[in-house]
C-alpha cells in the first residue's frame, strides 16, 4: 500500500511528484508570456532535456518519482473522475450555454492522454473547428484560446503541498494558475494510488470561492518535529496561513506554526525563492530579503481556536527554538552584491533536499553552491539554462509526496 506523509524538509525523500511540460510550453509565446506568469519562452527541447536531468538525478538517489500528466491521464480513466474535472473546467457562464455544450462534448470523445494533453496544454478555436455559429465563439481568433495552457503546472510544489499526515490542495493566487487546483483535487479523489491509503485533506477541497484566502505550497515548509513554516508573501495571505493552521491543528498533525512577512515582490514570490533548509539545522538564504520580518507563532488555543504571540527576537530563533537546536547553521547566497542578486533571481536557495545534507540546485549558481559545499553540504547539479527562466528552481518543481521526519 502507497504511503503518503511528508514529515520534513529534509529527511530521506521517497517519493516525489513533478511535471515535464510540453504542449503548454509549445503555447508560449512572447505575447502571452506575461499573463502566463513566465518572464520568457523557453526552448521546448532544451527545457524538456533538463527536466529529464532532473528526474535522473532523484532517480539515481532512490527517489521514486511520478509524473503529474500520467496521473491525470490515469485518473480520467475514471468516467466518475473525468466528468468531474470537465464540471469544473466547461460550464454555461465560461463559455455561453452553446459553446459550452460543444466543448463537453468535443473533450469527452477524446481517449484519456489526449484530454490530459490539451486540459494541461491548452485547446485553440481552430482545434475544436466548432459549427455552433455561438457570437462567444464568433468573436476569438483562429489561435484563440478556449483553454488555456497551464505552464505553471511545471512548478508542483506549489499547486498542492504534504504537510505531516495529510495535503492542502491550494486556492491558488493568480487566475492563470486556479484550473490546476482541479487537477491535483481529482487525483487525490480518485486516482487508485490515493484511494488506497488514508490521509488527511486539509484546506482547498471544496467547491467555493475562497477570496482572500490563497495558499501556495512555496510558502510552506515543514521544519519537521510538529512545526511548519509559511511565508506571506505575493501569493500566500495571511487568512490564507491561519485557515490552514486552524486545519493542521484540527487534524492534531502540527503543534507550532510559524508565519513570517515577507515582502510582496516578484524576487520574493513564495518563501522558498529566498529561503530553505538542507540539513537539520542547516538553511541557505538570500541576506537582502531576509531582514526584519514580522513573524508571529501559532499554537492550538483553547476550544479550537488558535493562540497568536508576536516573536520579537526573530523567525531565525523561533526555528531555532521549533527545532529544539541552539544554533542554525546559515548560508548566504554566493558572490559580491551583484552575483548575490543575480545568483538569487536563478534560484540559488530554491533547493531541494534529497536527504540531510544534500540538495539538489542548478548548476549555474557557483558562488552559492561554493558556500554549501564550505559549510558540508553535499550538492547534486542539474542544468538549468531554460527551467530557470520560469523562476523556479529544484523545490518549485517537486511535490514531495513521503518523505521521513527527522
Amino acid at each position: 500500500m502507497s504511503r503518503f506523509y511528508v514529515g520534513s524538509e529534509v529527511g530521506q525523500l521517497r517519493k516525489v511528484l513533478l511535471h515535464r511540460p510540453d504542449l503548454a510550453l509549445r503555447r508560449l509565446t512572447p505575447t502571452n508570456c506575461e499573463d502566463l506568469l513566465f518572464d520568457d519562452v523557453l526552448r521546448i527541447e532544451k527545457a524538456g532535456e533538463e527536466h529529464l536531468a532532473f528526474q535522473q538525478v532523484l532517480r539515481k538517489e532512490g527517489v521514486e518519482v511520478l509524473l503529474l500528466k500520467d496521473l491525470l491521464t490515469e485518473t480520467l480513466a475514471n468516467p466518475a473522475a473525468k466528468a468531474w474535472v470537465l464540471d469544473r473546467q466547461i460550464n454555461e457562464y465560461r463559455y455561453g450555454p452553446a459553446l459550452a455544450k460543444e466543448v463537453r462534448l468535443f473533450l469527452e470523445n477524446m481517449d484519456d492522454t489526449e484530454l490530459a494533453s490539451y486540459l494541461l496544454g491548452g485547446l485553440t478555436v481552430n482545434e475544436l473547428q466548432s459549427t455552433s455559429g455561438s457570437p462567444t465563439l464568433g468573436m476569438l481568433q483562429q489561435t484563440d484560446f478556449i483553454l488555456d495552457p497551464i505552464p505553471n503546472h511545471l512548478f508542483t510544489r506549489d499547486t498542492s503541498c504534504w504537510v505531516y499526515g495529510g495535503v492542502s490542495v491550494n486556492p491558488m493566487a493568480k487566475a492563470a494558475r486556479k484550473r490546476e487546483t482541479v487537477h491535483l483535487r481529482a487525483i487525490y479523489k480518485f486516482h487508485p494510488l490515493f484511494q488506497q491509503s488514508p490521509f488527511h485533506t486539509y484546506y482547498g477541497d471544496t467547491d467555493r470561492n475562497y477570496d482572500q484566502a490563497t495558499l501556495e505550497g512555496g510558502d510552506v515548509l515543514v521544519l519537521g518535529r510538529g512545526t511548519v513554516l509559511i511565508g506571506m508573501s505575493e501569493r500566500t495571505t495571511p487568512q490564507g496561513v491561519e485557515n490552514l493552521t486552524r486545519a493542521l491543528f484540527k487534524a492534531g498533525q502540527a503543534s507550532k506554526v510559524i508565519a513570517l512577512q515577507l515582502p510582496k515582490a516578484r524576487s520574493c514570490m513564495h518563501l522558498d525563492t529566498v529561503f530553505t533548509q538542507m540539513d537539520v539545522d542547516c538553511f541557505t538564504y538570500y541576506p537582502d530579503i531576509m531582514k526584519g520580518n514580522n513573524c508571529w507563532e501559532m499554537t492550538p488555543g483553547d476550544n479550537g481556536e488558535i493562540a497568536f504571540q508576536q516573536i520579537n527576537d526573530g523567525f531565525i530563533k523561533a526555528i531555532s527554538r521549533a527545532l529544539d537546536l541552539d544554533t542554525l547553521r546559515m548560508v548566504p547566497t554566493g558572490g559580491d552584491v551583484f552575483e548575490a542578486e543575480r545568483e538569487q533571481w536563478n534560484d540559488a536557495n530554491n533547493v531541494l533536499a534529497i536527504r540531510p545534507g544534500t540538495v539538489v540546485t542548478y548548476e549555474r549558481n557557483v558562488y552559492t553552491i561554493e558556500n554549501m559545499q564550505k559549510a558540508g553540504i553535499e550538492v547534486l547539479t542539474i542544468p538549468g539554462e531554460d527551467l530557470g527562466r520560469g523562476r523556479g528552481g529544484a523545490r518549485c518543481m517537486s511535490c514531495p509526496l513521503e518523505r521521513d521526519d527527522i
